[in-house]
């Protein structure tokens, strides 16, 4: 229970910084954007979210940067 506790108040804490990140990369400028699509990279890779939803994230950041 320990453990699951640890884990729950980690993910939370990372799925909130990611949040953030994709917040700022939608108004903000590349170097905002960068660091959105790395945290979004870390978050499909240690299972934080779904591989295709960090896909689709990352996509709408890259067409709202292009404009």
């Amino acid at each position: 229970m320990r453990k699951s506790r640890a884990a729950n108040a980690r993910n939370r804490a990372q799925r909130s910084a990611l949040r953030t990140a994709l917040k700022k990369a939608s108004s903000g400028t590349p170097s905002e954007a960068k660091a959105a699509v790395q945290l979004l990279d870390r978050a499909a890779r240690k299972g934080l979210i779904h591989r295709n939803a960090a896909a689709r994230h990352k996509s709408r950041i890259a067409k709202r940067s292009a404009k």
